[in-house]
């Protein structure tokens, strides 16, 4: 006879009497769980579906035939045979005292009407408590984010549970005893000093309103809720927006499958940019005789200074005119390539589909790119040669099956918030973690293992770890025998790559890396997943490559649990590529000059004359505009000015363009050296899918009206390709979709009515109700000869290296506030104020080099410019180096980076280049697109 595992005995059917009638439930349910089945509603408080129970608050008592005691029923497993009552006289009598005694110690006006504690006493019909009130503690509203009430506080412990178990940010503890006993954030801090990241989790948790969003002290029930998706970042968090007056007043997370439930800062606070006064309301016009010029400030609230106002109908015929006439210039076959498009990765991929079908339709060449090429596109390079396919294999939720998960390259807890959570409860549950990155970052803590090898190094440190696979032979020659090929190749490469000849040169110890191989190598399951810190240099393909390869050689790849996972950046850069916003592949990673792709997509859109060759990248097109070879483009939703290597250049070849048409929410960097300016849509004013980092496909729905004239992108879209000789005629968003699957096989089983029903569908799904493939390369790789590739990869030094004028190492990217370029970000108010100025980090032995203070001004210049910004210490930060986020505008970090270019993914080198520094300089002043001021002192 079988065993019968842990996992099947808790399926096991448990027969009951509840309330008199008999009731099936599990095992592994708790009376609660069962009874809310059955559709009986028990009184709860400390109990929280998601949350571990834990029987505190005492409200969900019930009688249990035969004992003499109540039960909590949030913690107490039903048994074959028992009997129970909810609501017998004995638990309804424990019931509502429990309720009494809380409701005794509440503030006369409730925080938060309508919250679970009033609801459960109307449903008991309680009236007002017989006790007297306790004195209760002060209220705290330190915080931009979060006001702490603890007078309303019922000490259910809710909040500490979804801070420290869910969340695992370790913040909020309980405190002293007795009657002094409360909820406290790190030593009793106040919480704007705490080391809280503001994801509120424990606001969501709250059952009375004792933690509250600061910025609306009282909530209202709102009029309406929309569920939606998160706008931000990869990882595709679902959510429900609450609107109140055609304004979003608060944002709650909703049981998705990417984040059930779970937000960072960002998806629960940073909503109300939609709601900026800044906000583009109507078409707008350079004014004759205003220049364009590369070296600019923008101020949005003085925009009459450059522009005019325009109708709809003016503005379209002008910027579709000025694109026409340079496609016609010199005849159509002649003057294609004089024209551009930039998409967007945070619009929909109905969005992306149209955009880059008008370029190749209606511009008539390939030059059509986005931000992938400056966040993953040395990745999807690698991975596209090595495995034939640029998605990730396995979802980030797969780090609970794991038994190792190495975590290179990435700051999941700035980057990918919610993701992280995941990976620090598989820690919490026994995973072992490697983090190997040059800073130390949060993640850190959690590690078994925690490589801070030297900026620019990945390669030594990969090729080490793999020498060490290969010569105590750690190998899966069974996966390598079966599924690959070039494994003679790599193993004589990595023979030269001993732990050491590479532990001088990357600054890991030699024992350190052996012990990391084997651990990656010999477990059952080991999953990677990597960032931009692998993908940005000029060696980033290489990076990638190695990844590849470490994950072949140890046959760790096709199963759960194992696999390879480049974390995208934004909400839909994935969705995006897949969509063909690449200048290089149509929809699905089809090669546009491939004769057979070619054809495929020139008869679905009915257009004989798409161009063969492949179009220019992002930097390739700023260059091209610079050099007046690229004469008009065509930018949405995306701000190069901000965003490009080397933006002082960026801005000059934008400025160089004869017509320069720009869509967007707000007036960028970018959107000031446009000839029109077109008010597009914020994502809760639209409908459309986005694809996560998971491969999800998930439905975002309109929440809200734009303001003034601003128009659904989807429209100005088709509008522009009507006036330059396109006859489009799309109705819904849907009617874009099921063209898409005509043309993409991997999403042709997806139907716009199953993602209405389910809002998230994984691909690939090639057929109508397959389930979707959440682990992908089980049996095969999709390549042409069904198997993965080695290659090889050799050092190769970053293209600037420090010396005696530039002694110092620049690392950019993103930090937990604020996203990308900041025009979202920091124009919504909460996150303005907890990160309202530019800060460079630097580790606090070279600060005192420096002679600076935390909070003091330094200047850092490389060789393209200089910016001056405000100091911060940063233990994580490794000595020589100084860290940038890149979305102030005051103090752009990309007028420093370095604009060479990785050979093969064509992505620039943000990681690393050449600075210096020095005390002092101008106080940055603070971007009028925030418009806030500070409620966080600088440190």
């Amino acid at each position: 006879m079988n065993a019968i595992s842990k996992q099947e005995i808790a399926a096991l059917p448990v027969e009951f009497k509840l309330n008199g009638n008999t009731v099936v439930g599990r095992a592994d349910e708790t009376i609660i769980q069962t009874a809310k089945h059955y559709g009986i509603a028990i009184p709860h408080l400390c109990y929280k579906e998601g949350l571990r129970p834990d029987g505190n608050c005492r409200a969900c008592v019930v009688e249990i035939k035969g004992e003499r005691a109540l039960a909590p029923s949030c913690c107490r497993t039903p048994r074959d045979g028992m009997e129970v009552n909810t609501d017998s006289a004995r638990a309804v009598a424990s019931q509502k005292m429990v309720l009494e005694l809380l409701l005794s110690d509440m503030p006369s006006a409730s925080y938060s009407p309508n919250s679970e504690l009033d609801q459960w006493a109307a449903k008991l019909n309680m009236g007002k408590p017989r006790f007297a009130s306790r004195a209760q503690p002060k209220a705290d509203v330190s915080h931009p984010a979060i006001a702490v009430n603890l007078d309303a506080c019922i000490q259910c412990t809710r909040c500490l549970r979804a801070c420290r178990e869910e969340q695992v940010n370790d913040v909020i503890g309980y405190a002293f005893r007795g009657e002094h006993s409360r909820i406290v954030f790190d030593f009793d801090d106040a919480m704007a000093a705490s080391t809280c990241v503001a994801c509120g989790e424990c606001v969501q948790a709250c059952p009375t309103g004792a933690l509250m969003p600061a910025r609306h002290a009282a909530l209202t029930v709102a009029d309406k809720t929309v569920d939606s998706v998160c706008p931000y970042c990869g990882v595709g968090c679902q959510l429900t927006y609450h609107v109140t007056d055609n304004k979003i007043v608060h944002v709650e997370g909703r049981d998705g499958p990417a984040n059930h439930g779970r937000l960072c800062v960002k998806g629960r606070y940073g909503f109300d940019y939609a709601h900026h006064r800044q906000r583009l309301t109507v078409p707008l016009i350079r004014k004759p005789g205003v220049p364009k010029s590369g070296d600019y400030s923008v101020d949005p609230d003085n925009w009459r200074d450059a522009f005019r106002e325009a109708s709809w109908e003016e503005a379209l015929a002008f910027a579709a005119g000025g694109l026409t006439r340079i496609r016609d210039a010199a005849g159509k076959m002649s003057g294609k390539h004089a024209l551009a498009g930039f998409g967007s990765a945070k619009g929909s991929n109905e969005e992306a589909y149209l955009f880059q079908k008008l370029v190749r339709t209606g511009f008539g060449s390939n030059n059509v790119d986005h931000c992938t090429r400056l966040c993953h596109a040395s990745s999807v390079a690698a991975l596209l040669e090595g495995v034939g396919s640029g998605a990730v294999s396995n979802q980030v939720s797969d780090v609970q099956y794991a038994e190792v998960v190495l975590v290179i390259g990435s700051n999941p807890t700035v980057n990918h918030p919610v993701a992280a959570t995941w990976i620090k409860n598989a820690v919490k549950n026994g995973t072992k973690l490697i983090i190997a990155d040059p800073r130390a970052t949060e993640l850190a803590r959690h590690a078994t293992y925690v490589l801070q090898f030297k900026p620019d190094t990945d390669v030594a440190l990969l090729n080490a770890i793999m020498h060490v696979i290969v010569a105590e032979g750690l190998i899966d020659q069974d996966f390598i025998r079966d599924r690959t090929s070039g494994y003679a190749a790599l193993a004589e490469n990595v023979k030269k790559y001993s732990p050491e000849m590479m532990a001088p040169i990357c600054g890991i110890p030699a024992q350190t890396i052996r012990a990391v191989a084997r651990l990656y190598a010999t477990s059952k399951g080991s999953m990677i997943l990597w960032g931009m810190g692998i993908s940005q240099h000029v060696h980033g393909t290489d990076n990638a490559r190695c990844l590849i390869a470490l994950s072949l050689m140890t046959g760790q790849v096709g199963r759960r649990g194992t696999g390879l996972h480049p974390l995208r950046g934004q909400n839909n850069v994935q969705g995006a590529s897949d969509s063909g916003l690449i200048p290089m592949m149509y929809p699905n990673y089809q090669r546009v000059d491939n004769p057979e792709a070619k054809a495929r997509f020139a008869k679905l859109w009915g257009a004989p004359e798409l161009d063969p060759k492949p179009g220019l990248t992002v930097v390739e097109i700023m260059h091209a505009a610079k050099k007046k070879e690229i004469r008009g483009m065509y930018v949405m939703g995306e701000n190069p000015a901000m965003s490009d290597p080397d933006v002082d250049h960026a801005r000059e070849a934008l400025a160089a363009l004869d017509h320069l048409v720009v869509q967007d929410i707000f007036l960028t960097e970018t959107a000031y050296l446009a000839d029109v300016v077109l008010p597009a849509t914020a994502w809760p004013e639209k409908d459309g899918t986005v694809t996560n980092t998971d491969r999800m496909v998930q439905l975002g729905r309109k929440a809200i009206e734009p303001p003034g004239e601003a128009k659904e992108d989807l429209w100005i879209i088709q509008e522009i390709a009507k006036r330059m000789g396109l006859a489009w005629n799309y109705g819904h968003v849907s009617e874009v979709f099921v063209e898409m699957r005509a043309g993409m096989d991997t999403i042709a089983g997806i139907t716009w009515e199953r993602l209405e029903r389910d809002s998230a569908v994984t691909y690939p799904c090639e057929q109508e109700g397959d389930p979707g493939q959440s682990v992908v390369f089980t049996e095969h790789f999709p390549t042409a000869t069904g198997r993965a590739r080695f290659v090889p990869a050799d050092l190769i030094s970053a293209d600037e290296q420090p010396d005696a004028t530039y002694p110092i190492v620049l690392i950019t990217g993103r930090q937990l506030e604020h996203w990308h370029t900041g025009s979202m970000t920091r124009s919504a108010g909460v996150l303005d104020a907890i990160e309202p100025e530019p800060m460079a980090s630097f580790h606090p032995l070279d600060l005192d080099g420096f002679g600076v203070t935390s909070g003091g001004v330094v200047t850092v210049a490389s060789r393209r410019g200089s910016i001056s910004l405000y100091a911060r210490a940063d233990a994580g930060t490794p000595r020589g180096a100084v860290f940038i986020p890149f979305c102030y505008y005051e103090a752009a970090a990309n007028k420093l980076t370095n604009p060479v270019l990785d050979p093969f993914g064509k992505i620039p080198e943000f990681k690393y280049c050449a600075v210096k520094v020095k005390k002092g300089g101008p106080k940055p002043v603070h971007s009028s697109f925030g418009g806030g001021q500070s409620l966080r002192t600088l440190p």
